[in-house]
């Protein structure tokens, strides 16, 4: 008889844990047992309030079970099916549910199963929509610096965090980028938009004149997250909405942030009243339960791909688990909670209290900037001399070790509560954490 070894509970050896120090949680172990709610608990029963919706994920809040059910029960009915060249009906009832919260005219859904397979996703998309209307010549890609889009291959390209690409070498060819949108001496301390930057968006107007008419499209987040939280300025969204129009480029809103209630609306185009041509999403989804994504693209793009090709298969692209049963019964559940809650209205209605308590925060040690729209926020700190980072990696393990969750990238703190957060939540994520930056001084 065959002997199975199960490693110790405690062996933490096997995983190589993402976008972690692996050396030191090893030797300092932050391990989650269990969530329910807004909260986490630790394996000694300590609980930890999320601050953060996991990974910017978990918007209808942990353990919700409703979406637990649905994922049970269609578990218990067909754990899969293929869709290629075969359907299931869940898939489709989830594609026509996330088709009803899109913009206008975005009505045809392509499933994934993360952000960064919705990011290549749709500029792959973008490439064959510009070849099936007899632009060939449009192979470039535009991304933004500062920009996240994922870690494949398109998305880490057009993305434009540097950490992200330089262990990794050359990117994808034909890559241009737009300049980011932070500008700390006019902006800082925005509350909501900022007044000043519309202009940047003119900086696609020189991309042109270099590269003629070779670029297919544009990826941008309506509201950059993953960099820390930098909210596009007053009027910049519109101007480059208007830009590729002018010049036949295709414009792509990476939601899979701003998407399903965060900024106080279905989509942050929604909020910003800009409809992209392409839309990616995931995470709050299937509110985490189940790994998905999505693009969403306008209906004149499927048709051209789609009508336009010969007899056959349309697009060659696709994943082994596009609309995988389990993530689709996930996500009908999270929709059907995220309307019946009205999860968008609750973030809405919470804006202001929670705004106020991210700018309370003004003022204290090392606080240089601070920025906020729906229910999220970046905290911007003053790095230590030589120590990029050590200051917010400090508050982080603080505010843990004191019940609360936060994110940091570089030295800034990122908050993103799930939209179920009320007042007293809220009191306590920003009272823990205005304590750990004063200790941290």
């Amino acid at each position: 008889m065959n002997q199975i070894n199960v490693p110790r509970p405690n062996d933490l050896d096997a995983f190589w844990m993402p976008y972690s120090d692996n050396r030191y949680f090893k030797s300092h172990p932050r391990l989650l047992a269990r969530a329910e709610g807004m909260s986490y608990f630790t394996a000694d029963g300590q609980e930890i309030i999320d601050g953060t919706a996991g990974l910017w994920c978990c918007n209808a809040g942990h353990g919700r079970r409703e979406i637990t059910e649905a994922i049970q029960k269609q578990a218990a009915v067909m754990d899969f099916a293929p869709t290629f060249q075969l359907g299931h009906p869940i898939a489709f009832e989830a594609a026509a549910r996330v088709a009803e919260m899109t913009p206008e005219g975005l009505d045809r859904v392509f499933f994934t199963n993360s952000g960064s397979e919705s990011a290549d996703t749709a500029l792959k998309i973008a490439l064959a929509y510009q070849k099936a209307r007899g632009q060939s010549q449009r192979v470039r890609l535009v991304g933004r610096e500062r920009g996240y889009h994922g870690v494949g291959f398109g998305g880490m390209s057009v993305g434009g965090i540097g950490g992200n690409r330089k262990q990794f070498g050359a990117m994808l060819p034909y890559v241009d980028h737009l300049p980011h949108t932070h500008l700390p001496e006019q902006n800082a301390f925005s509350k909501g938009l900022p007044q000043h930057g519309a202009h940047l968006a003119d900086a696609l107007e020189n991309l042109v004149a270099l590269h003629g008419d070779t670029i297919a499209a544009v990826m941008v987040e309506p509201m950059a997250g993953s960099t820390g939280v930098l909210v596009p300025p007053v009027g910049y969204l519109k101007r480059l909405r208007e830009l590729c129009d002018k010049h036949g480029i295709l414009l792509i809103f990476d939601e899979v942030i701003t998407g399903f209630g965060r900024l106080g609306t279905n989509f942050g185009a929604e909020r910003l009243g800009v409809t992209p041509d392409i839309m990616t999403m995931a995470k709050g989804l299937s509110n985490a339960a189940v790994p998905m994504g999505a693009v969403a693209v306008n209906n004149a793009i499927y048709d051209t791909v789609v009508n336009g090709a010969p007899e056959g298969i349309e697009l060659f692209h696709g994943y082994t688990y596009s609309g995988h049963p389990l993530a689709c019964a996930a996500s009908i559940a999270t929709l059907v909670l995220h309307k019946a809650e009205d999860l968008p209205g609750r973030a809405a209605a919470m804006e202001p209290y929670f705004e106020e308590a991210a700018h309370s925060l003004r003022g204290l040690p090392n606080v240089i900037d601070i920025r906020s729209i729906g229910l999220v926020t970046g905290i911007e700190l003053s790095s230590r001399p030589g120590k990029p980072t050590a200051r917010a990696v400090d508050i982080f393990r603080d505010c843990f070790d004191k019940g609360v969750l936060i994110r940091t990238t570089g030295d800034i703190i990122a908050l993103s509560p799930p939209l179920i957060a009320e007042k007293h939540h809220i009191d306590r994520i920003f009272g823990t954490l205005s304590d750990a930056i004063r200790a941290a001084a």
